[in-house]
């Protein structure tokens, strides 16, 4: 009999294969570790009274090739419009169920029976999370989660779908002592052994992940003065030191998402894996709600989706972990309470119209940045005396006037574009277009940051040429 676990089965089979065997074994691990990507899905959240039907939201899912979602209960309507879509879907157990389902594996047994097996395997639930972000729910709920997490997993075992459908519950980095620099990443003393500790052996235990929900957008917002808005938007920058691991980090997502992997590593749990469950940022804010704009939002969410389905997307810890990554969220929803922002992280309006151009497809680009997953600046130089092909950046013409401005002012300003040419009287000035001036601003940032996949895409209103475009009587150039 094979062993179950796959570390032992791989090193028995590593002793028969002999040398040659090993070398070959090796050269497929790693190129199969470069051919896949991670996993891009959204949050589909309905506090609204003006959302479209579930059958429309499929089919706008389907339009935007979404091929994963997470809904926050489990919607019998949401469930049977998503059945034979073949999208991928995580339901949630609402948190005011937790105390009955950690106390009463009948009660559990029938939610599962109800809320899941009542769909599968016609909807492809993937996975069901055990309420979310208990550890900040007021109403204490925290004893209850690991015992109703354990009834879940009893109650699919007992269906036969727990090799098909992971138990998890998403937690929040307020579940962090410390998390800067990520390296001195800890779970809160109130949580790490009592709860934490068990819950991780487990995630362990049933080869699930632990779900983790991070907003750079907070971070930036509540410390504006202290935090680079490029490291928070994973933009082009010059990086963050961790003095305690010698890595240096050039995304906040990252530097959360580490912070948390080196929380779980003090307690000897490395081996599970992290599932970003929420991420996102907001197109509006109030006033004092730094950063909340459309142009931040598209340039956030875009980076993030070309970044993970380029399939190089680990951190500088975990840099061979892809991620599954959940946006948050596909819809404003004008109920949600709180800030104006919290009624505006979704990537469409109600009228099914996207709020910004960001595209679940990955953007083509010629540069190997991969998204600053090993601690290193990747991005390559330019110039074709390199090997390296020459491009270009060029603006989107169907964008609006209203989006080109602004990433037009984000490139000439605090991107640091060379903006010197398209100024009235220079060189390429003319013609005296939106457009045209957009272009070569983007050209520009995108030569002057070594033309890495992230730096041509502006929220989706740009893209990278081979041909060398000229504009008027204007060049654009292929270096900075």
């Amino acid at each position: 009999m094979l062993s179950k676990n796959p570390l032992s089965l791989i090193n028995s089979l590593l002793q028969r294969m002999g040398p040659l065997g090993v070398v070959f074994f090796l050269l497929l691990t790693i190129l199969s570790a470069f051919s896949e990507a991670g996993t891009i899905g959204i949050n589909y959240g309905r506090v609204a009274n003006n959302l479209p039907s579930p059958a429309s939201v499929v089919q706008l899912l389907k339009t935007n090739n979404i091929t994963n979602v997470k809904i926050f209960d489990a919607n019998s309507d949401v469930l049977k419009a998503l059945a034979g879509s073949d999208i991928k879907v995580t339901v949630m157990m609402p948190n005011q169920l937790l105390r009955t389902t950690a106390a009463s594996p009948n009660f559990a047994a029938w939610w599962v029976r109800n809320n899941v097996a009542a769909y599968y395997p016609s909807t492809k639930i993937q996975a069901v999370a055990v309420g979310n972000e208990i550890f900040a729910d007021p109403t204490n709920l925290t004893s209850y989660l690991l015992p109703a997490m354990i009834n879940v997993q009893a109650a699919l075992a007992n269906l036969n779908l727990d090799k098909a459908i992971k138990v998890s519950s998403p937690i929040a980095l307020t579940a962090l002592q410390s998390s800067y620099p990520p390296s001195a990443g800890a779970f809160r003393p109130d949580l790490a052994i009592p709860v934490m500790k068990p819950m991780l052996q487990f995630l362990r235990k049933t080869g699930s992940y632990l779900m983790v929900n991070a907003y750079p957008f907070f971070a930036y917002e509540a410390n504006s003065n202290d935090i680079s808005l490029d490291y928070a938007l994973s933009n082009p920058n010059a990086g963050v030191l961790d003095s305690g691991s010698g890595m240096t980090y050039y995304s906040l997502l990252d530097a959360q998402i580490d912070a948390v992997a080196y929380a779980m590593s003090a307690l000897k749990y490395d081996d599970v894996l992290i599932s970003i469950t929420e991420t996102g940022w907001p197109s509006e804010g109030d006033a004092n709600e730094i950063g909340a704009n459309v142009m931040n939002a598209a340039a956030y969410a875009g980076n993030l989706i070309n970044r993970v389905l380029s399939g190089t997307c680990g951190t500088p810890k975990r840099p061979h972990c892809n991620m599954d990554v959940y946006l948050f969220a596909l819809f404003n929803e004008n109920q949600k309470p709180g800030p104006t922002s919290e009624r505006n992280y979704g990537m469409f309006y109600p009228n099914e119209q996207k709020v910004y151009d960001v595209s679940f497809v990955q953007r083509n680009g010629n540069s190997n940045n991969t998204g600053n997953n090993n601690g290193n600046n990747n991005s390559t130089g330019s110039g074709s005396g390199n090997g390296i092909p020459e491009t270009w950046c060029v603006a989107d013409p169907t964008a609006g006037q209203q989006m080109l401005q602004m990433a037009l002012d984000f490139a000439c300003g605090e991107g640091g574009a060379d903006c010197t040419a398209i100024q009235p009287g220079a060189t390429c000035y003319e013609p005296n277009t939106i457009e045209a001036h957009a272009s070569y601003a983007f050209n520009s940032y995108y030569q002057k940051n070594g033309r890495g996949l992230w730096t041509c895409d502006f929220g989706g209103i740009a893209h990278v040429v081979s041909q060398a475009p000229k504009i008027g009587k204007c060049t654009l150039p292929s270096s900075p």
